[in-house]
């Protein structure tokens, strides 16, 4: 299990004073109010930052950090991920799991069949979709319900689904 999670990415500077604007990767992005750290990881080293004031415009978040206040200061870190500690994560409620921890997980059919590894999920609205990278190469979504996805087993690294008719056809 990644022990570090993301939360947003920062997308650019917003104005001079050092703010920037976040597009959130959480669910709930009113959880950056609660927030008082974050680590940045700049591809070569991870920085703690502490979140002085959060601010929301439209679908982003409006962050500004202590000790960054100028634009120079912050400009270099546009596209860089914004991760909390797991300890930092919100409490998740039964059948929820957070996607870093899904990647990665063999998919296994209800009878038995391999199909492939968990590569990546979408987040649609209605439901999520994971998305199956399959021994052959090809991709299978995969609706994240109840009659599709029959066990998260975390432990075990394994997924055990049904694959719904019309599924292999797409």
């Amino acid at each position: 299990m990644e022990d570090m999670l993301r939360v947003g990415v920062i997308t650019s500077p917003h104005g001079v004073r050092g703010e920037v604007k976040v597009f959130p990767t959480t669910d709930d992005a009113a959880r950056f109010k609660t927030l008082k750290q974050v680590v940045l990881d700049t591809g070569k080293e991870t920085i703690s930052l502490e979140i002085e004031h959060v601010k929301f415009f439209k679908n982003m978040v409006i962050l500004k950090f202590k000790g960054y206040d100028n634009i120079n200061d912050i400009e270099k870190y546009r596209s860089k991920d914004l991760l909390i500690r797991r300890e930092q994560a919100v409490e998740l409620e039964e059948d929820e799991y957070f996607i870093a921890d899904l990647i990665g997980l063999a998919v296994v059919t209800d009878a038995g069949e391999a199909l492939g590894t968990v590569k990546d999920a979408m987040e649609t609205g209605a439901n999520d979709v994971y998305i199956v990278e399959m021994k052959d190469g090809r991709e299978l979504l995969l609706p994240a319900i109840g009659d599709c996805i029959l066990d998260v087993n975390l432990d075990e690294g394994r997924m055990t689904v049904h694959v719904l008719d019309g599924l292999m056809d797409l």
